[in-house]
C-alpha cells in the first residue's frame, strides 16, 4: 500500500524560528506524522533571522530559478534545504532577497508591520505550491499553518484546479489567532489575484471592514483545524460551513487527534 503524502505549509517553524503555537506545532507535527507512516514535505520562508550556517543550509539548484510574478514584478525563487535536528526529515525554505532578507519576521524593528507583507505572502503562497510541482510530488492532503498561507485554498482551488499534481489534494487549514489582517495593503485584492484571478475571485477575502483572511481560506479549504483556543468569534462562523472542522486539542494530545483526522479527511 503506498504511502499517503502530507505537505506542511508553514510561516514559522521552530529551531528556524521564535517559539510560538504555529512554530511549535509545525515541529512536532512532521515528525510526528513521519512515524507514523506518512510521506512528509515541509516549505517554509527562509527568513533573514535564519542562521544558514548553524542550520547547515544548503541551495537546491534542481529546484531554483524560477521566477514568481507579484503585481506584474518578477521575484527570483530560490530554494534551499536543511535537515531538521533530531529527525530524519528535511526542511524546505523558499528564498528571496527583495521579501525575506531582512532580520525580522513580519514586523520591523521597530514593531510595526512591513509594508510589503501582502507582497511577501502572495510570493510564499504561489512560490510554495511551484515548488511543489517541481517536485513531482502530489500531497494526499495539504495543511496551512498560519495567516501567511491563507492564500493557499484559493489558489489550490483556482488557478491550480486542474493541475495533475493537486487534483485529488484535501486542503486543510489551521486557523491561529495570531493575524496582520489590519496592517495589509488597501490594493490586497488586486496583488493576491495571480494568474487570470479577478479582484472579484478574492470576495471572500476582503469585506467592508478590510481584508479577512481567515474567512476566505476556512470557505475554500476541505477541513478546518483550530490552532489556538481563543479566536475572536471566527469559530462561532465556522458552524455555517459544512466541513470537517477539528475542535483545539491541548499539547499532548494533539498529535494523534491531527492524525486521526487526516484519516477521517482522507476517507472522506
Amino acid at each position: 500500500m503506498d504511502k499517503k503524502r502530507v505537505l506542511i505549509i508553514t510561516q514559522e517553524m521552530e529551531p528556524y524560528t521564535l517559539l510560538s503555537e504555529i512554530s511549535d506545532v509545525a515541529r512536532r507535527l512532521p515528525q510526528y506524522i513521519q512515524e507514523s507512516g506518512m510521506e512528509i514535505r515541509v516549505l517554509m520562508p527562509r527568513y533573514g533571522i535564519i542562521n544558514e550556517r548553524r542550520h547547515r543550509l544548503h541551495e537546491v539548484v534542481r529546484l531554483s530559478g524560477m521566477n514568481i510574478i507579484v503585481d506584474d514584478d518578477d521575484y527570483p525563487l530560490i530554494i534551499k534545504v536543511a535537515s531538521l535536528p533530531g529527525a530524519r526529515m528535511q526542511v524546505y525554505f523558499l528564498d528571496n532577497e527583495d521579501f525575506f532578507k531582512r532580520k525580522h519576521v513580519f514586523k520591523d524593528a521597530e514593531g510595526v508591520p512591513f509594508e510589503d507583507n501582502t507582497d511577501r505572502m502572495v510570493f510564499f503562497c504561489k512560490g510554495a505550491l511551484e515548488t511543489v510541482k517541481k517536485f513531482g510530488w502530489a500531497p494526499d492532503i495539504i495543511h496551512c499553518h498560519g495567516w501567511m498561507t491563507s492564500l493557499v485554498p484559493l489558489y489550490l482551488k483556482t488557478v491550480y484546479h486542474n493541475d495533475p499534481i493537486f487534483k485529488d489534494s484535501k486542503v486543510i487549514y489551521s486557523l491561529y489567532s495570531e493575524t496582520f489582517e489590519e496592517s495589509l495593503s488597501g490594493n490586497f485584492a488586486q496583488k493576491a489575484s495571480i494568474n487570470n484571478l479577478t479582484e472579484k475571485d478574492l470576495d471572500d477575502y476582503v469585506s467592508e471592514a478590510g481584508v479577512t483572511l481567515h474567512e476566505g481560506a476556512t470557505k475554500l479549504c476541505d477541513a478546518v483545524i483550530l490552532g489556538s483556543e481563543a479566536l475572536n468569534g471566527i469559530s462561532k462562523k465556522l458552524d455555517k460551513l459544512e466541513k470537517p472542522v477539528l475542535s483545539f486539542v491541548d499539547a499532548g494530545e494533539d498529535l494523534a487527534a491531527y492524525l486521526e483526522f487526516y484519516n477521517t479527511i482522507l476517507e472522506g
